[in-house]
């Protein structure tokens, strides 16, 4: 039996991006991605739903979504399900988080909004291999070819 752990989001970013740099210079953005929903209830309520969720970028991509993404910037991601658990320093037991570690971005949303609009980027993993890596910027579209 196999699985399939991937997820696709488009929201607003509800912070600006920490940025954290390793020990081995790899660069990590952290911030919160807000998505909602709006529905009407069988009484004729209109509603809103919110959904909030931490996402986590590596490398390349990390540095480039400090860079241009600000709180409010609308964003769509692609990536993987990261379950965390670990124990409360104030001894109340195990505490747990599910976020999202990105695989691929892109900027929605206008020039006039803040920051250049970007294209899709493939994270270079560190768990890829070079190969697989190299047919990821293969199939990359280059700067070049976007029309505008």
């Amino acid at each position: 039996m196999s699985s399939f752990n991937r997820v696709t989001l488009i929201g607003n970013l509800t912070r600006d991006p920490q940025v954290k740099h390793l020990p081995n210079s790899l660069v990590i953005a952290e911030f919160g991605l807000a998505m909602s929903r709006r529905y009407r209830t069988q009484g004729g309520e209109d509603r809103e739903e919110v959904c909030f969720v931490d996402c986590t970028a590596f490398g390349k991509q990390a540095q480039v979504i400090s860079e241009y993404a600000r709180k409010g910037r609308q964003l769509f991601i692609e990536g993987r399900l990261k379950y965390d658990v670990w124990e409360d320093k104030s001894g109340h037991g195990k505490r747990s988080k599910l976020s999202v570690v990105i695989e691929n971005f892109q900027f929605l949303g206008s020039r006039e909004d803040g920051a250049r609009p970007q294209r899709a980027e493939t994270a270079e993993l560190p768990w890829k291999s070079e190969q697989e890596q190299s047919k990821d910027k293969d199939a990359r579209f280059q700067e070049a070819d976007i029309p505008f």
